[in-house]
């Protein structure tokens, strides 16, 4: 008699064998010298446990159970004893996250933004086969290959509207102004993500380069755009890595390398293992002079952005500015496991070259609190923790290769500390509402002639914007309209003119009202040079603990 299998079977089987075939080779492992180890034994004990638990849930509990689900579950619980940044991926996870730091991907070319229940093209990207099908800002998406996705959430989105290239893919869009829907048949293409989306001359003639991430392309993407803004004449360079989440280790390095030279240590590693030790420096003889630097960093920088922002800082060429970055000073390994799924593993910790970690325990411990992710712990007391786990960084005292004390053990403290203005409550709720944005689509399509690079919005177009606002249920004092005028009038320039003519124009707009980047850019006028801006900061930090300690 033979006995038949269901899938369920085989794979409860399949698993039976994994396990046994791993306590087998356990055993054979601990049949030596290892079989006097009680951690090792312990471990064969544990093992064995798990296969026992397994083996008794499958087949008594009171409903079937998916066993890939559950030992899903089982490997997930066991990371969850780990660190936040030690991960388990399924396939199309681990396919996300190399995509994310390869810089490209097959799809459409359109930046999206889930607003109510519509996925909402933000920007189209310039030279994509989106933008060359003439998607517009402000189209809804509705459906992907005739299947609705109104109500989809995007990352399920962006799924469906990815493959590979050469492909093709129908897009169903609800425009503004336009009654019937509209199809557009697209061919997928290879889109490259731009680790630097803006990089310009100022009118006051400093440059300046947002790197948004560390991807493969960053080190190239910045030779090209400090190649022009040096050929174009610049008087000084602000670095923008304000909430630049991080990326490759490898471009964080070449990165630094164009201002530091060759053959300089960047970042060391050390953990438990003896190949997790390792020592990274500088291999191109290459070296940007001329002009000084300004590195801009907030509590979003981590990760690579606080390698890049610190080795300057240690190698006193450049200036750090805004406000201490996250501390994100782990490292994490990829492993490809079987059928596709992966695993992130933090195997040791970053070190620069003045010998202070990054890192900042505290975070790790936050982000491992559900009471804290739920949001049941009150502002006040994490701020708190925060403030102290600062205050105990500083009592781990660095030097850079100048001898200017720096700070270790609680990601970059900046040289000079330069705060962000807060939104208005107002400001707050145009912003959750997208009233701005849906204010400023609805605008282009009935001015789009009257629209111009140089558009101003008058005090008739914001009394205007300020009737659709009701609609939104936007509620207000006329007080704290007045402290919001003028942010207000910049969201509403930078919103129109960004429909029209692009993220860089919008961009560029946008900034003016950025008091944190204004405060920075005013310190290249004040101080021409490096060493002047490193005097001044001298200066500030003295005065500061003198305030303190009276």
């Amino acid at each position: 008699m033979k006995l038949k299998l269901n899938k369920t079977n085989k794979i409860i089987l399949s698993v039976s064998l994994v396990g046994w075939i791993i306590i087998a080779i356990t055993v054979f492992q601990f049949s030596n010298a290892d079989a006097k180890n009680p951690d090792r034994v312990n471990l064969y004990k544990k093992i064995q446990l798990f296969s026992e638990v397994l083996s008794t849930v499958r087949e008594n509990y009171v409903e079937e159970l998916d066993v890939s689900d559950l030992i899903d579950a089982a490997i997930k619980g066991l990371l969850d004893e780990t660190d936040p940044h030690t991960t388990y991926f399924t396939p199309d996870e681990f396919d996300r996250f190399n995509t994310s730091t390869k810089g490209e991907f097959g799809g459409l070319g359109i930046s999206i933004d889930k607003k109510g229940d519509y996925i909402t093209v933000v920007s189209p990207i310039e030279g994509t086969p989106a933008y060359r099908m003439g998607i517009l800002a402000g189209d809804k998406i509705v459906k992907v290959d005739g299947e609705s996705i109104v109500g989809v959430d995007t990352d399920a989105s962006i799924k469906l509207m990815r493959g590979e290239p050469g492909t093709k893919v129908v897009i169903t869009i609800e425009r503004p102004g336009v009654k019937e829907l509209l199809d557009f048949e697209i061919i997928r293409d290879i889109i490259t993500i731009h680790s630097i989306p803006y990089a310009f001359k100022m009118d006051d003639g400093v440059g300046y380069i947002r790197i948004r991430q560390f991807n493969a392309n960053t080190t190239k993407e910045l030779r090209e755009k400090l190649d022009d803004l040096e050929a174009e004449g610049i008087r000084g360079l602000l670095i923008d890595l304000r909430f630049n989440p991080g990326g490759l280790l490898s471009e964080a390095i070449n990165t630094v390398n164009e201002f530091i030279g060759k053959d300089k240590l960047v970042v060391f590693t050390k953990g438990r293992t003896p190949q997790a030790n390792q020592e990274y420096f500088t291999r191109y003889n290459r070296m940007r002079t001329g002009y000084p630097v300004i590195v801009m960093v907030n509590g979003g920088s981590a990760s690579a952005a606080e390698i890049f922002a610190g080795s300057l800082q240690d190698w006193d060429r450049g200036l750090v500015v805004g406000q201490t970055s996250f501390g994100k000073g782990s490292v994490q390994r990829l492993f490809p496991l079987s059928d596709g799924n992966g695993i992130k593993v933090t195997t040791s910790k970053y070190y620069i070259e003045s010998g202070r970690c990054i890192h900042k325990d505290l975070n790790d411990k936050l982000l491992k609190d559900k009471s804290v992710m739920n949001g049941d712990v009150p502002l006040e007391e994490i701020e708190k923790m925060q403030k102290e786990a600062e205050e105990e960084s500083h009592k781990n005292e660095f030097y850079t290769s100048r001898g200017r004390v720096v700070y270790g053990g609680g990601g970059i403290t900046p040289d000079v500390e330069i705060k962000q203005s807060l939104l208005s409550k107002m400001g707050v709720e145009l912003r959750r509402k997208n009233t701005i944005f849906n204010y400023s689509v609805d605008y282009n399509i009935d001015h789009e002639n009257e629209i111009t690079e140089d558009f101003k919005a008058t005090d008739n177009v914001i009394n205007d914007f300020l009737k659709y606002a009701e609609k939104d249920s936007i509620e207000y004092e006329q007080a704290e309209l007045d402290s919001t005028y003028n942010w207000l009038q910049n969201e509403l320039e930078s919103n129109i003119v960004g429909r029209k003519f692009g993220p860089v124009a919008q961009y560029k707009i946008a900034i003016q009202e950025d008091s944190q980047l204004q405060e920075a850019l005013q310190i290249f006028d004040d101080f021409p040079t490096l060493d002047a801006m490193f005097e001044y900061a001298a200066e500030k930090k003295l005065a500061l603990d003198a305030a303190v300690n009276e």
